[in-house]
């Protein structure tokens, strides 16, 4: 790996170590990890979903999930339940509490993810997403 690469690699991971510490931050205030505020994240903009399907749309392992969700379920964020058709397959779903709590926490999420990225202009923005869409494969070279 030559220099450039690894300044790019470097540079991305800090960025996002950036914004996953203010996100932590914030979490704080409301006894939430990153995350919990990742499960309940996805279940308000995705509706209820499975385990397997939580775990792998916010990255997480097989060993944490269980602990994550142990505790969500425990302060009443969540709640589980099996489908009729495959008992074996465990659903997640926001209660009350859980919905009311990500409503309030995620707008403040977005206006500090907002605040750390404005040290770009939007040409620098519309880069960014350019070139992170082509590395992705989403552009033809």
């Amino acid at each position: 790996m030559s220099k450039k690469e690894l300044q790019i690699v470097i540079g991305l991971n800090r960025a996002t170590n950036k914004i996953n510490r203010a996100t932590a931050t914030l979490c704080a205030k409301y006894n939430l990890t990153l995350s919990q505020f990742g499960v309940l994240e996805v279940l308000y903009h995705k509706g209820d979903l499975t385990v397997g399907e939580v775990k792998d749309l916010i990255l997480s392992s097989d060993g944490t999930i269980p602990v994550v969700v142990r505790n969500l379920e425990k302060n009443n964020w969540i709640k589980k339940f099996t489908k009729p058709e495959d008992r074996r397959c465990v659903v997640l779903q926001l209660t009350d509490e859980g919905r009311t709590l990500i409503e309030q926490v995620y707008p403040q999420n977005v206006e500090t993810i907002m605040d750390e990225m404005k040290v770009w202009n939007d040409e620098d923005k519309n880069t960014l997403v350019y070139l992170l869409k082509k590395f992705g494969g989403k552009y033809e070279y």
